[in-house]
């Protein structure tokens, strides 16, 4: 069993940048690939980002392509999300899951996290 909890959301102004955090429980983080969902009102959730058990393969939606960094730190059990030049689009509730294949399809993540709320406004 994995726990994931995500830290970092809030309130930003359009162009601000927010980095999102999540904490993995267990000894067993650096065996799982790790992604980033967001699922904004009304709105079906959708892929972020994603990234390799060791770090060394991401991908990105093209929304958030040059914009959004993912990162994990495998010795904190962390993985990370630095957010730059946001958009009032970029609005949603921003959740972290683990997996043991590399997916873009939330259908393939096993663990999943509550959720942080990110609000850019205009």
């Amino acid at each position: 069993q994995v726990q994931l909890v995500e830290s970092g959301g809030g309130l930003v102004q359009a162009g601000g940048s927010l980095r999102l955090s999540c904490a993995a429980s267990g000894r067993t983080f650096s065996t799982y690939a790790m992604g980033w969902f967001r699922q904004a009102p009304g709105k079906e959730r959708e892929f972020v980002t994603a990234i390799s058990r060791s770090g060394i393969s991401t991908y990105y939606a093209d929304s958030v392509k040059g914009r959004f960094t993912v990162s994990r730190d495998n010795a904190k059990n962390t993985v990370y999300l630095q957010m730059n030049s946001l958009k009032p689009e970029d609005t949603a509730v921003y959740y972290c899951a683990g997996s043991r294949g590399l997916y873009m399809d939330y259908a393939g993540y096993v663990y999943w996290g509550q959720g942080t709320q990110v609000t850019v406004s205009s």
